[in-house]
């Protein structure tokens, strides 16, 4: 089946949604008890495997479309975004934050003028130029996670990670050492912890209570963003002194902040002073969450997988247990730790599941959608089907090494697909494997423990993260 747009009328037999299979909800509120927001996505997934491939359940008065075969939503992907965009629902939540859309909720001419621009800004030949600064950052990290192992302190895994994305995203992007690594006081990693779990809070309530009454949360949220919000107004007025003090940064603009800033005093299209901020504030999120949980499930999996652990630091103590720096070259040999990566990210994606709104009357598969209809993309489900990947369930990062690695490449899609793929792939292997490669060859990992000490719970929160994880290391 292909999803295949039709500028007319519906061809002959095309089902409606109304035709299709789903779980029966009640009257008024539909499905919206049997599904528990933290877990929502498996919830939808073992809805997949109850009623198909394309099936619909309703929200409220929110019908959506669920379609969870990849080759399909590889099509939608392809689509976008003439055919499909973000939910109307996400631009509203998102502005009643005070969030602007950067990249990840622009539309239109105005994300084609922003994409061209960031993609610059994380193309590979600037994160090659900004690798010793990431050497800096990821020392600094060792520093710190020395001085645990000493003390026999257990470190909690997403905060100590999220740091280091953080500190790495804005010396790349923003050319500013932010160092919360070295900090332990009010640090802006900590406000940004607040907004993508309350965004997805606000997406899914059955009421938008905030509108009328705040809790305590929605207080702490508002002052959270305001102190962003002033960390990145420093950001750009230090940028643009920098520009001010040397001109000659104008012609080729060092960090993709600096390129914003040109970009919109000279009046391109798409960039403006409010494109410029929403953009850091985009960067900041995305870069620092989802790398930074792909890290945390990826170190629980190597612990509870021995072999593999062991296979990953003999493969890093031969590429990177040396005295000299390592380059970029040096990480493109760290090919079994890669395939940890991608292995990880087919188990425990960060987005198990993506939500768009057609913007015109099209198909998919054999199914009429009309314009308006929101789809859910369960991403997970093939990459976890045994039609696709013997023992779906176990951790195998063989899967990804030679030929069998283009079929998993088809069917899992971490990182999107389509031009909205995600311009941020080359960094976030690069500050993968770097990380990796120092936690390798200079640690043991003696534990990496969820609450209870069994296996790591999941938990969606804007991103899939996983549970309350703790880790305790012992130097080399």
């Amino acid at each position: 089946m292909t999803a295949t747009h039709t500028a007319g009328p519906p061809q002959g037999g095309l089902r409606r949604i109304a035709d299709l299979p789903g779980p029966p909800g009640r009257p008024l509120v539909g499905n919206l008890f049997q599904l528990k927001r933290d877990v929502i996505h498996q919830g939808v997934e073992r809805w997949c495997r109850q009623y198909g491939s394309l099936f619909k359940f309703r929200i409220g008065r929110r019908q959506l479309l669920v379609v969870a075969d990849h080759a399909l939503i590889a099509d939608v992907l392809r689509d976008r975004p003439q055919g499909w965009r973000r939910t109307q629902q996400l631009q509203v939540v998102s502005r009643e934050m005070g969030l602007k859309p950067g990249l990840f909720g622009a539309e239109g001419e105005a994300w084609r003028a922003q994409r061209r621009m960031v993609m610059s800004g994380l193309d590979p030949s600037r994160v090659r130029a900004y690798f010793p600064s990431l050497q800096r950052v990821t020392e600094r990290l060792h520093r710190r996670w020395l001085q645990a192992a000493n003390e026999g302190r257990a470190l909690p895994l997403q905060p100590e990670l999220m740091r280091y994305t953080v500190d790495t995203v804005a010396g790349l992007a923003f050319g500013r050492d932010i160092n919360t690594l070295e900090s332990d006081g009010d640090i802006i990693q900590q406000h940004l912890d607040r907004i993508f779990p309350a965004l997805f809070r606000r997406l899914m309530a059955p009421l938008p209570y905030w509108r009328w009454f705040k809790l305590p949360a929605d207080r702490a949220l508002d002052r959270s963003v305001a102190t962003v919000k002033q960390a990145i107004a420093e950001f750009v007025t230090e940028a643009r002194e920098r520009l001010r003090t040397d001109p000659t940064r104008r012609e080729q603009p060092p960090n993709l902040l600096e390129a914003m800033i040109v970009a919109a005093e000279e009046g391109r299209t798409g960039i403006g002073d409010e494109q410029v901020s929403a953009n850091v504030l985009t960067m900041l999120l995305a870069g620092e969450d989802t790398t930074a949980n792909t890290l945390a499930w990826l170190l629980h999996l190597l612990h509870r997988h021995p072999a593999v652990m062991a296979r990953a630091r003999d493969e890093a103590m031969r590429v990177a247990d040396k005295a000299e720096p390592l380059t970029p070259e040096d990480l493109a040999q760290l090919d079994y730790i890669e395939a940890c990566l991608h292995e990880t990210m087919r188990l425990k994606p960060v987005a198990p599941f993506l939500v768009f709104e057609a913007l015109r009357d099209t198909r998919l598969g054999d199914v009429q959608v009309p314009a308006g209809t929101l789809l859910w993309c369960a991403m997970r489900h093939d990459s976890v089907s045994a039609q696709h990947f013997p023992e779906p369930w176990s951790f195998d990062p063989e899967r990804w090494i030679g030929e069998n690695a283009g079929h998993g490449k088809r069917v899992a899609s971490p990182f999107g697909g389509g031009p909205r793929m995600c311009p941020g792939r080359y960094l976030a292997l690069i500050e993968m494997k770097m990380l990796l490669a120092m936690l390798l060859t200079r640690f043991d990992i003696q534990s990496v423990t969820a609450p209870g000490g069994a296996e790591a719970e999941e938990r969606m929160s804007f991103t899939m993260v996983p549970v309350g994880l703790s880790m305790r290391l012992r130097a080399r």
